[in-house]
């Protein structure tokens, strides 16, 4: 797995490991992560060589053990001071001699609803769960839906057992998959863990592989997309590629098999390895090289009925009601081992299943 040139051990993950001996030098660094997340505030001076610095950047560069997202979020909520004056933005410049104070405030302890959901999990240790998400279900409570979420189904688990360091209504959600989404998540048990995994994503050390189908075939059948993201001028709940604005967001994809005959539409199976995971960057992607995902409700290219197409093939998809985009691939090193982990989940069925029609129709 790329680390960005970050050291670590990398060693082939033994799920035995559950007790990690701590060394007097281990142990005092385990203490002095616990005791950060006691803290009620930081305190910094601004020196020459840092003159100029974003204020996110310059704070992430002396606390490590805080992410660059967590630091900006704080920001946001009116959390910081320069010069004794509250800051919102994260990109305010910082000079030689400012005085820079971060509040962090206690954890909120989350009043949500428990939801009795079976979660399919594949891995659980003390740190962390590896949960297979299904299509339908959204992450974290939201507009319109407070009760029937993952962290919902998460709260009647374990609801103790949750990083209470985000948003209260996100605890232990260190990132997210869209709501027609299926595949593989990691959710944090403790702070320490959240913080860890969430640098880890910051850094883009992190693995992620999904499959899809799309209309069409990709020219050039694999290759990177790098572009910028941004909210959409015209639907402020949907994203869109620019010249010029928003994140940087990074997509490798490679055509793994094509279906073209008389009785099917062009279709093509096609994984993508992500760089960045910016809102929605695989659906973007895939819509700005011509090539929506199918079933994709948002950014979707109309199908258009064909005369001879297969009849149980036509009805699978007309009965599709999510996009066939999967989170099949997973790794990361482990916050509290340091343990190479890499998790790996099948298809759905629905998904399979066009895949085997597709794959027999016109033999």
């Amino acid at each position: 797995m790329e680390n960005d040139g970050a050291p670590h051990r990398s060693r082939t993950y033994n799920p035995q490991i559950r007790n990690l001996v701590l060394y007097p030098v281990e142990l005092a660094a385990h203490l002095v992560l616990i005791l950060h997340f006691m803290e009620k505030n930081i305190n910094l001076i601004v020196q020459e060589d840092e003159n100029n610095l974003r204020v996110d950047v310059f704070i992430n560069k002396r606390e490590k053990l805080i992410s660059r997202t967590r630091i900006k979020n704080l920001i946001l909520k009116e959390k910081l001071k320069l010069n004794d004056k509250v800051v919102i933005s994260p990109s305010k410049k910082v000079s030689e001699g400012d005085n820079i104070l971060l509040l962090i405030p206690n954890p909120k302890k989350a009043s949500l609803k428990p939801y009795d959901f079976k979660l399919e999990i594949v891995h659980e240790d003390q740190d962390l769960l590896v949960i297979n998400k299904p299509a339908g279900i959204i992450m974290h409570p939201g507009a319109g839906n407070y009760d029937e979420t993952i962290v919902n189904a998460l709260m009647h688990y374990n609801e103790n057992a949750l990083s209470t360091i985000g948003d209260e209504l996100r605890p232990g959600i260190v990132h997210r998959i869209d709501k027609d989404t299926s595949g593989l998540i990691v959710v944090a048990k403790n702070n320490e863990t959240h913080e860890n995994l969430s640098i880890q994503f910051s850094n883009h050390t992190i693995t992620r592989v999904y499959q899809l189908l799309i209309w069409g075939k990709l020219r050039p059948s694999s290759g990177k997309i790098d572009t910028f993201i941004t909210r959409s001028s015209k639907n402020r709940q949907m994203m869109e590629v620019s010249s010029s604005k928003g994140k940087q967001a990074i997509t490798n994809y490679k055509t793994l098999e094509i279906f073209e005959n008389d009785k099917t539409p062009t279709l093509s199976l096609v994984e993508c390895r992500l760089e960045t995971g910016r809102t929605h960057q695989i659906r973007v992607h895939m819509t700005h090289m011509g090539n929506s995902i199918m079933g994709d409700g948002k950014y979707k290219k109309k199908y258009k009925k064909l005369k001879n197409i297969d009849t149980n093939l036509e009805n699978l998809i007309y009965k599709l009601d999510r996009q066939f985009l999967h989170a099949q691939t997973l790794g990361f090193i482990h916050p509290k081992t340091d343990e190479e982990m890499i998790f790996t989940s099948k298809l759905p069925h629905e998904l399979e299943n066009i895949l085997l029609l597709l794959r027999n129709t016109g033999k």
